[in-house]
């Protein structure tokens, strides 16, 4: 049974996803700050994060920040206004999805389940190989990344992004492709996703400011892997 923590200050919508989320077959535990969400997740061990991004006190962009100098689970911010630019920034933070408020149930069950596979994802048996490109190493069997030797520690959906792209290194995937492929969506308009982990992807495994050695940006389309 998945265990997810549910961090929100409104009572309301905190115990309504609660229980929402608990008849989809979930484990549940609700805090309504963020410093009673960073307690819980050190006692409740959940495998996945539903984070109000405009908590009192400690914003939930802060608490992202804190999960993520030391824990990789999935986090799915939540933001009543939609706001792009909030969005921008909570991704950039280190979430690997989000939802409007107010949110379905369905929907953000969905984006858990996604999230979760994701977390768990086992590669194609048939490239089950280490690869090195430059000082990257790709460890395809072993779900695992170093950089000049060094463990690069990745996000869900950060290693699935990595594994996509290098799959196919010289191919051009184009945003609406890696959403689909990465994040299981099946609409349009939130190239936000790709663009925010592409950037967390590549300060992680040592891509230089403006010179990509790995991940390259082709503009107005997408992205490629691979030298130049």
């Amino acid at each position: 049974m998945p265990r997810v923590l549910i961090i929100e200050d409104d009572r309301a919508v905190r115990d309504g996803v609660r229980l929402a989320l608990r008849r989809q077959g979930h484990e549940v535990a609700a805090a309504a700050t963020g410093e009673e969400g960073l307690e819980l997740l050190r006692s409740f061990r959940p495998d996945a994060v539903v984070l109000d991004l405009m908590l009192p006190g400690m914003t939930g962009l802060e608490v992202c920040r804190r999960i993520r100098a030391h824990d990789q689970v999935p986090i799915i911010m939540a933001t009543a206004r939609g706001d792009d630019t909030d969005i921008v920034v909570g991704l950039e933070s280190g979430a690997d999805d989000y939802v409007v408020k107010p949110v379905r149930a369905r929907v953000l069950d969905a984006r858990i389940r996604a999230v979760l596979r994701r977390a768990g994802m086992t590669d194609d048996p048939g490239a089950s190989r280490v690869e090195h490109h430059g000082d990257l190493v790709i460890d395809r069997a072993g779900l695992t990344v170093t950089h000049r030797g060094q463990p690069v520690a990745l996000g869900p959906s950060e290693l699935r992004l990595l594994l996509t792209l290098s799959a196919s290194a010289g191919q051009v995937f184009s945003r609406q492709q890696l959403l689909e492929a990465v994040w299981e969506h099946n609409y349009h308009g939130d190239a936000r996703l790709v663009d925010a982990c592409v950037k967390r992807l590549r300060a992680k495994i040592g891509e230089p400011a403006g010179s990509p050695r790995y991940v390259h940006t082709v503009r107005g389309f997408g992205y490629r892997f691979g030298p130049r």
